[in-house]
């Protein structure tokens, strides 16, 4: 093991000992209603604050929240439902902030993925819809930069950035995941669902070379899901575990053990049977 490596998993392992605390939000995403939106004639009648987007509409991941916060002069409402200035049915009851008065918010958190309308019953023109997708991103075939490559594992994340790609090291049994990509919200932890085929036990993290105390593991389905606290410039993770993918596939494997299945069987073979003079 390199000397570098050495010292990080030493500091790694002092730090984590200490013990640390860490909470895992789920994001928060806030619309605002602008000063005039009372008026049909008003230019936007919403306004979300990570993208400026003014159509009322908004993408979040499962258990995210979406909080409508009130800056108008006047009273409004949020109500799920398609709104009767659109042929819809009015309100369907999945939430209802009741009268919001200027300065006032509501807050609701989305557990379910779908598309979810909104509008206001007192100025029924304001729509806008909530579409909610699966937090859970897929980086396909890790492991196939070991042994063979016939070893792979599909590695599911969830982050507000994109996980590119990931480097296994069989000598420090360790492995690389680079990031990359602009975060659109304050929420950096990544989360990795690892099969323990892939990697088992992880219990050393550090990003971009800094030892990382205040991550979490547990264990869910036969993975490790791991959730790592990192900035919004973090370029590479690398989590250290008791063993990695193996370095031939299960198909060498098997190969190499029926060959040497097969020397073992004609060694004891050509043991036993005599010699014709």
């Amino acid at each position: 093991m390199k000397m570098g490596l050495k010292i990080i998993i030493l500091f790694s392992i002092s730090f984590a000992l200490m013990g640390t605390d860490y909470a895992f939000a789920q994001t928060t995403h806030t619309i605002n209603t602008p000063t005039g939106a009372a008026s049909p004639q008003a230019p936007y009648f919403w306004q979300v604050e990570t993208t400026g987007n003014t159509d009322g509409k908004v993408t979040i991941n499962v258990n995210d929240f979406v909080e409508w916060e009130n800056a108008d002069t006047a009273i409004h409402t949020v109500v799920s439902g398609v709104s009767p200035e659109l042929d819809g049915n009015g309100p369907d009851g999945i939430f209802d902030s009741g009268i919001m008065n200027p300065g006032t918010s509501f807050k609701f958190q989305f557990t379910e993925t779908g598309v979810y309308d909104y509008y206001c019953t007192l100025h029924p023109w304001m729509v806008g819809a909530i579409t909610v997708q699966s937090a859970v991103k897929v980086l396909p075939n890790v492991g196939e930069d070991v042994g063979d490559g016939s070893t792979t594992f599909d590695v599911e994340y969830n982050f507000n950035r994109v996980v590119a790609d990931a480097t296994v090291d069989v000598d420090e049994k360790a492995i690389t995941f680079t990031l990359v990509g602009k975060a659109l919200d304050d929420e950096n932890v990544l989360t990795l669902y690892l099969p323990k085929g892939l990697i088992n036990n992880p219990n050393v993290i550090w990003a971009d070379g800094i030892p990382v105390t205040d991550f979490e593991v547990t264990t869910e389905k036969g993975m490790s899901v791991v959730k790592i606290p990192v900035t919004k410039t973090t370029e590479q993770v690398t989590i250290l575990g008791s063993s990695v993918v193996p370095e031939f596939g299960a198909l060498t494997a098997m190969i190499l053990a029926t060959a040497m299945a097969t020397i073992i069987f004609v060694a004891s073979k050509s043991k036993i049977i005599p010699r014709i003079h």
